[in-house]
């Protein structure tokens, strides 16, 4: 008795008509339908506020010496922005160079600490010293010992950033399996080669963790810095501006100057978690995609 086969063209058709379809998700200019609602909630609370603020200045005539409306603000901005755009450029470089100061030297005393247990015994307690004194209380000291004025808010605010990337980084490097650090072991790696291909890799999501909260924390520690110089003149940053403002009853530019340093933070955690989805999104499980 002979058996009969299905034909392989028959098998590949009932395959193929068994084979989940997945629809694609609809998009709108360029971005999946899903992720408008999450573009558009925060947008339409900010109008809402926006809107009801300067409702409320102009119902209740408040001059705007003492509380200027969005308008007024946004005009001030225009007309100022020659002198606002320099202060904000001045005060960005500060913070980028912190925020790579603390990245560099963070991580790099993160890997020794991770490969030396007695240096990370002797050294991590003077990282912490420096994380819980205020930089508001060291800055005259710094400035008077750095004798230099942009060195001292560099260092101002590198202080700040310092230790979320340290203490991260640390975290990260010290979660890595167990079970693949004995394998590395049974493989007889190296523990540089440990480092490379499993603890640096396994550290990742946490060193951008960190980097997400200095990239703030950097800006912050540049403008206290800032306040506590009082350094003016055309190489002032958006700190003495508003200091200036203050003094000269000129509360427009005061926001104004308030509003691109909140701006300015807003980008820059922005772009440190379009770096982190970047970085994460195709193996991390904090980045990945569900199905609802």
């Amino acid at each position: 008795m002979s058996e009969t086969t299905p034909a392989p063209s028959a098998a590949r058709g009932t395959d193929q008509e068994t084979a989940p379809v997945f629809a694609e998700e609809a998009r709108i200019l360029g971005l999946p339908r899903s992720r408008w609602p999450d573009i558009l909630a925060p947008i339409i609370v900010g109008v809402l506020i926006i809107g009801l603020w300067e409702w409320v200045v102009r119902y209740k005539n408040i001059p705007a010496y003492l509380f200027p409306g969005p308008l007024v603000i946004a005009q001030t901005l225009v007309q100022d922005w020659h002198t606002l755009s320099g202060a904000l450029w001045i005060t960005l470089r500060i913070t980028f160079a912190a925020l790579i100061a603390a990245v560099s030297i963070g991580v790099a005393l993160a890997i020794l600490f991770t490969q030396s247990k007695w240096l990370e015994r002797s050294l991590f307690p003077y990282a912490v010293i420096l994380q819980v004194t205020p930089v508001v209380a060291i800055a005259p000291l710094i400035i008077i010992l750095a004798e230099d004025v942009n060195l001292s808010l560099l260092i101002c605010a590198w202080i700040v950033a310092f230790f979320p990337i340290l203490s991260n980084t640390i975290l990260g490097l010290n979660s890595a399996d167990h079970n693949l650090v004995s394998l590395f072991q049974l493989y007889r790696a190296s523990r540089w080669q440990t480092m490379r291909y499993l603890r640096l890799p396994a550290s990742l999501p946490y060193f951008l963790g960190g980097l997400k909260i200095s990239g703030g924390l950097a800006l912050i520690g540049a403008v206290v810095a800032e306040f506590v110089a009082g350094s003016g003149g055309s190489a002032s940053g958006l700190a003495y501006r508003i200091l200036e403002s203050g003094y000269q009853l000129k509360i427009p530019r005061m926001f104004a100057a308030l509003l691109l340093i909140s701006l300015s933070g807003i980008v820059i955690f922005l772009a440190t978690s379009w770096l982190s989805h970047r970085l994460l999104h195709r193996w991390h499980e904090s980045a990945l995609k569900r199905e609802s």
